[in-house]
């Protein structure tokens, strides 16, 4: 998922016009005063000014400007033009949508997923099929969970972690970690990068690929930081921790993954940052392309082939 904060950023404010010059009322060059006549226009003008100075001193102060709200509005139009399906741009890559099943950490279906597909700015598209390419020379394979997120699905992640009655998928997905601590240790968080449509979560898979588990609503849970073969096996290769897992072992770097997940989550940053991509390095399987088109937009359309524009 993304990250609470993976990214929060302000939105671009509407330009402000710039102020013309000021001119004067007539083009006509001003006559000249005489000496006398200054001399009174000026004592005239210091005593103006000096009334109003005295005057500015007893007045009240005014009230402190107020910041500027953090939280954009998201826009709700249809995706713009270059948004497109990845399976579009690249079939081979393995699309596993998380949010639009009951396998999450939410356990349900989130907003704004009608459909489980990976929608996401041609330029990330094109990017994310270099990476699969460059993988596919080392024997791996490109896992997707999440693309493009609506901010609609942001919000309803910051709703599920504002109540803490829900705790039914604690046991595998925060299982070190209370949920009053997931706002403050940055893994929910709105607006987040996902929603302008360049950012993804993903992992490496075998070559050929090896379709996981299947979910069964209402089975036991494992925790998400369980060795490889007790926890959820999805498909992917082992990156010490599952996706989604709310933990510190989730860190790109945490000292504690050692070994092969260490090499397969080394492997997964080298491949993505040479392609454009920049890894949260609370979360192991997410990246932002850095070159992204929208960095200060946070779109709500659903994930839908409706969404689209047509071709």
């Amino acid at each position: 998922m993304t990250p609470a904060q993976a990214r929060t950023r302000a939105v671009t404010a509407a330009p402000r016009e710039r102020p013309g010059a000021v001119t004067a009322a007539s083009g006509e060059r001003p006559g000249a005063v005489p000496p006398s006549g200054a001399r009174r226009v000026a004592r005239v003008l210091a005593l103006l000014l000096a009334v109003a100075a005295v005057a500015g001193c007893q007045r009240p102060p005014g009230p402190a400007p107020r910041p500027s709200a953090a939280t954009p509005s998201p826009s709700s139009s249809p995706a713009p033009a270059d948004f497109v399906l990845l399976s579009e741009v690249d079939p081979s890559i393995t699309v596993d949508i998380r949010y639009a099943t009951a396998h999450n950490f939410v356990g349900r279906p989130v907003d704004g997923y009608p459909e489980p597909l990976c929608l996401l700015t041609r330029t990330a598209a094109e990017a994310l099929r270099r990476v699969q390419a460059a993988a596919r020379a080392q024997g791996r394979s490109l896992r997707v969970y999440d693309c493009y997120r609506p901010q609609r699905a942001a919000d309803d992640f910051v709703r599920w972690a504002k109540d803490p009655a829900d705790a039914k998928t604690k046991a595998e997905f925060y299982p070190h970690v209370a949920k009053s601590k997931l706002f403050a240790d940055g893994y929910i968080g709105a607006p987040t990068s996902h929603s302008s449509g360049s950012t993804l979560d993903l992992t490496l898979e075998p070559v050929p690929a090896s379709p996981g588990a299947t979910y069964r609503p209402g089975q036991p849970l494992v925790a998400c930081t369980a060795p490889a073969g007790q926890r959820f096996a999805d498909g992917g290769v082992d990156m010490g921790t599952g996706f989604d897992c709310f933990d510190p072992r989730a860190h790109t770097d945490d000292p504690r993954i050692t070994g092969m997940p260490r090499q397969n989550r080394q492997l997964l940053r080298r491949l993505m940052e040479q392609a454009g991509f920049v890894n949260y390095d609370r979360e192991w399987w997410h990246y932002r392309y850095a070159d992204e088109p929208y960095p200060d937009r946070y779109f709500d359309f659903p994930v839908a082939v409706s969404s689209l524009r047509p071709r």
